[in-house]
């Protein structure tokens, strides 16, 4: 059998993959498009096993000596419940950080925003990254299931659930009440509107995340920064039309559009990562938080 390369994968499969990962076509329908690009000793088993994440992949350890990384639950305003989220900070330096929400994609709190979750503590910030799975069961342990699960949640009271993390974080004895947000793909769609519905927000840094309706953007207090892949067209269909609202009314805001990148670039998990795109913006969303939270 042919070991797959990331050369191997044609544009079309990164495209019909971010159909299927976003609910758009159902596996079924995924499974029989996929197999028409298993061709030269590549078979569907290994080219759906090769763009699938693999979660062995982490840059930080759960129990990284350099950290406190421990599972909270905090309160839900939808029903009463409680909410499971990863909250991690440095084990040295400062007795009072600022925050930081890490907000998941369209699947759960997965191994990889639980070390993105690790990677903001390491910065320097207490973080938080929440499960918005936690009233199913949490994130079953793989992405499909996930995704699944996630669908039957109102994505307005997933918002809410987000915004009740932000008071739970800003109300922590080790926080110094300056909080921002970063989030992937949904949890872009979720860091546009924490921004919009928290005056207090200090700065939100959605990556490849849906915008918000145009009307409320004059209700953004916080800075923005953004991240865009080049190779996203369904997500940065809405772009123009928000940067000129963000003009019009004079919001603080920068964007990146990174080239030949898809959307997820920043995931390490999946053959979309892409390292120096992944990289430099990490270093900018870092940059943005210590300027912006300070």
């Amino acid at each position: 059998m042919k070991a797959i390369t990331k050369e191997d994968i044609k544009q079309e499969v990164f495209d019909l993959y971010d159909d299927y990962a976003h609910n758009r076509i159902e596996r079924r329908v995924f499974l029989d498009k996929l197999s028409t690009y298993a061709v030269g000793g590549i078979t569907v088993a290994s080219l759906l096993s090769f763009i699938s994440p693999n979660y062995q992949i982490l840059q930080i350890e759960p129990n990284d000596p350099r950290l406190k990384s421990d599972y909270i639950n905090y309160q839900s305003p939808n029903g009463g419940g409680t909410l499971k989220g990863l909250l991690s900070r440095p084990v040295k330096g400062k007795k009072k950080l600022p925050g930081i929400v890490v907000v998941h994609e369209n699947r759960g709190l997965n191994p990889y925003i639980a070390d993105v979750g690790r990677r903001a503590a390491l910065a320097g910030f207490i973080s938080l990254a929440p499960d918005m799975l936690s009233p199913l069961g949490g994130y079953p342990g793989n992405d499909d299931e996930g995704r699944t699960m996630q669908s039957k949640r109102d994505r307005n009271e997933m918002l809410t659930d987000f915004i009740a993390a932000f008071d739970h974080l800003k109300a922590h004895a080790q926080c110094n009440g300056k909080i921002g947000v970063v989030g992937f793909c949904f949890g872009g769609w979720i860091s546009n509107m924490m921004a919009v519905r928290i005056p207090d927000l200090k700065a939100a840094v959605p990556y490849y995340g849906g915008q918000p309706p145009l009307e409320d953007v004059p209700k953004i207090n916080a800075p923005l920064q953004l991240h865009y892949a080049a190779l996203d067209t369904r997500v940065n269909e809405g772009w123009p039309a928000y940067e000129k609202a963000l003009k019009e009314n004079n919001k603080k805001y920068e964007a990146y559009m990174y080239p030949n990148v898809n959307h997820g670039f920043h995931n390490d998990t999946t053959p979309r990562f892409d390292k120096a795109a992944a990289e430099l913006a990490w270093q900018r969303t870092v940059d943005f938080f210590k300027a912006n939270l300070k």
